[in-house]
């Protein structure tokens, strides 16, 4: 026995089974509990709903076969036609063969006394099927209307075109918002970096002293020279060679040291050796002297031999006081000024010094025009 057999049979057990009111009640318990199980359980498709009312039709159809009395045929010979059941059944019950018909079932004929052949039909019930298992038929919900003919059509609740629209929107927000986090973190890296920062929030290194030409260093020429008059006027400068006094300069044997003069004015033109020799140009000791324990600064007017500019090199002896370190500097064909400063020890010199200038610092054979070395002291 089944179980959906086994609840309808429970529920009859429970009244009067012979009354055919009772039982129709039942079986519209029965299938209104097949509705609220079918309501309750979405994912039952239409084609499984139907099978299962059919099933269910089919189980009532054969226990109610049980309860149908016999009918007496029209003619001895023929079949008897099947009949519907009456509102009101009689109370007598008879047993048979199960029909092959959902709706009649006629049993063989059987002879009583009167040895007159008998039918049996079945009622018509509604077309339901159930989800689960039946409970007994008191705690069936009986408050579902039925009529014994009437079929009643359980629409399934799974809409795959409402699924899909109860969907769409979901997605749409789940791009969303996958759309609004990327440009979320783009923008929280570009901050990050410093995108839309300016250069000068982007700096955050400390503030830095003027560049001061250290050894080695090398100054182009449109940074590093002054143009001729552009250093201080006001500064008490202190000579320290001239072209109208060159007897202060020592040149090797490869190099040369002339004093030229043109429209620019009188110039000592050096030219270093291919060893790469410098020209000197004396300090002299009472300069010296002057300088001591003060912060200098030097200045050597020049400019390069027409059509090839070149790079010179300065070295600087200041005996007891030290020296200025090597500097290098890009020398053009204009008139410039080119600077370094000094700071001396306070001490007194025991001689003179020198400033030694390589008029090629790749040793290409340049010459270089030096119009005067002077020297200042900051305050």
């Amino acid at each position: 026995m089944d179980a959906i057999e086994k609840a309808i049979r429970n529920a009859l057990e429970k009244g009067n089974a012979e009354d055919r009111a009772f039982r129709e009640r039942v079986y519209r318990s029965a299938f209104a509990a097949l509705d609220r199980a079918l309501q309750a359980n979405p994912g039952v498709t239409v084609e499984v709903a139907i099978k299962r009312r059919k099933a269910i039709q089919a189980k009532i159809t054969e226990i109610e076969s049980e309860f149908l009395p016999a009918v007496p045929d029209v003619g001895p010979q023929g079949d008897a036609p099947a009949v519907e059941l009456g509102a009101d059944p009689a109370p007598a019950v008879e047993t048979g063969r199960q029909a092959s018909s959902p709706d009649v079932v006629v049993d063989e004929p059987v002879h009583s006394a009167a040895d007159a052949p008998r039918s049996r039909v079945l009622p018509v019930v509604p077309d339901i099927m159930p989800d689960a298992t039946l409970p007994d038929a008191p705690a069936i919900d009986m408050s579902v209307p039925a009529s014994a003919g009437a079929t009643t059509e359980v629409a399934p609740d799974r809409d795959e075109r409402r699924i899909r629209g109860r969907r769409l929107p979901l997605t749409a927000i789940f791009l969303t918002v996958t759309l609004l986090a990327a440009v979320g973190i783009g923008l929280f890296f570009a901050v990050q970096t410093g995108v839309f920062k300016t250069s000068a929030q982007l700096d955050t290194a400390p503030p830095q002293a003027p560049p001061t030409v250290e050894d080695d260093d090398f100054t182009p020429a449109d940074g590093g020279p002054a143009k001729p008059g552009a250093a201080d006027q006001a500064r008490d400068w202190i000579n320290v060679f001239s072209p109208a006094d060159a007897s202060h300069v020592s040149a090797p044997s490869d190099a040369r040291a002339e004093v030229m003069k043109d429209d620019t004015g009188s110039f000592l033109r050096i030219r270093s050796g291919a060893s790469g020799s410098a020209i000197s140009f004396d300090v002299g000791q009472g300069v010296l002297e002057k300088l001591a324990g003060k912060h200098a600064v030097f200045d050597i007017i020049a400019r390069s031999e027409e059509g090839k500019e070149t790079q010179i090199s300065v070295d600087c002896n200041f005996g007891e006081l030290g020296d200025c370190g090597r500097k290098r500097y890009a020398v053009g064909q204009q008139q410039n000024e080119y600077l370094f400063d000094v700071q001396f020890p306070d001490k007194r010199p025991g001689s003179a010094g020198t400033i030694a200038i390589n008029s090629d610092f790749d040793k290409q054979g340049k010459a270089a025009d030096i119009y005067e070395i002077r020297v200042s002291i900051e305050p």
